[in-house]
């Protein structure tokens, strides 16, 4: 059995502060911190994602339509809508990010 956490997880491969705490043939889970003021642009994945937000509130982007989310709730961005977050609060946001491959 292996224990993943934020200490012992690869960092994601762009300048986020985001760890990848699984990863396998069908799903990918990451741990993703976005602090206060702190964006992460619009962009297109080729694969489903869950976002479920652990702490705090932001603003999640999808296709230019703007959704607020706050601790507790999920949502489900299908392949290639583009997609992104903002942090507009003065708290962190952390967010699991369920990668769908």
């Amino acid at each position: 059995m292996k224990i993943q956490n934020l200490t012992n997880s690869p960092k994601v491969p762009f300048d986020l502060d985001g760890y990848i705490l699984h990863s396998e043939k069908q799903i990918e889970l990451v741990h993703l911190l976005l602090n206060p003021g702190e964006n992460l642009a619009e962009h297109k994945n080729p694969f489903d994602v869950l976002f479920f937000v652990i702490e705090g509130n932001g603003i999640l982007s999808i296709e230019g339509e703007e959704f607020e989310l706050t601790a507790t709730d999920v949502t489900k961005v299908i392949s290639e809508k583009n997609r992104g977050w903002q942090n507009n609060s003065n708290q962190d946001l952390r967010l699991l990010v369920i990668k769908l491959l």
